[in-house]
């Protein structure tokens, strides 16, 4: 059949989304194309607007279009707060539930031997540099219960001991073997909020 590379290649593009699977991939597919004006060329339009103007902050390990972010150059956040998260998605799960008026780093990653990311895969100097400067008063670990999260948060607290800063990590709602990005407002609420030290 005639014309079906544009198809498969956009179901093949489409698939290799997360969370979209073979199937779930035809259906986006499908529902683009038979609206494409309506569907397709606003979200070919907007996406490639994104490619061009987000960036990563060099601050915080954030996606904005300005840099240093939004969030990092709020003044109405505590600079004095920082919550260490996984990734962006953790972040934007956090920011979704409102209950963090600090700021961030986000370290692109876990620690995990089987995935080969080491130590310096982590965007972890900035955290330390922000540190050394003075000026904050906690770091909150909130990375996910895995394994690697466990490893990653027992490896922070350590680099974190010679300075002066409370180390705490997220408390009850987070369930072991859970992402943060995936549980509900009032699940990351409670987390935040019944953090401990770590």
């Amino acid at each position: 059949m005639s014309g079906r590379g544009e198809i498969d290649r956009l179901v093949t593009l489409l698939g290799r989304l997360p969370g979209l699977g073979p199937r779930s991939a035809r259906r986006a597919a499908l529902a683009l194309l038979r609206q494409p004006h309506a569907r397709m060329l606003p979200l070919a339009q907007a996406m490639e607007q994104a490619a061009r103007a987000v960036r990563t902050c060099s601050r915080c390990g954030n996606l904005d279009t300005t840099d240093p972010c939004g969030i990092c150059t709020d003044p109405a956040r505590d600079d004095g707060l920082v919550c260490v998260v996984e990734n962006v998605g953790d972040l934007w799960a956090l920011e979704r539930a409102g209950v963090h008026r600090g700021v961030y780093q986000v370290l692109g990653g876990t620690l995990s031997a089987l995935s080969g990311v080491g130590p310096d895969d982590l965007n972890v100097q900035p955290l330390l540099d922000r540190i050394a400067a003075g000026g904050v008063r906690e770091v909150i670990l909130a990375l996910g219960t895995t394994v690697e999260g466990a490893t990653t948060m027992h490896w922070l607290h350590e680099r974190l001991a010679r300075f002066d800063v409370q180390v705490s990590r997220v408390g009850q709602g987070v369930p072991v073997g859970g992402a943060l990005d995936v549980l509900d407002d009032g699940t990351l609420a409670a987390a935040i909020m019944a953090r401990r030290p770590a």
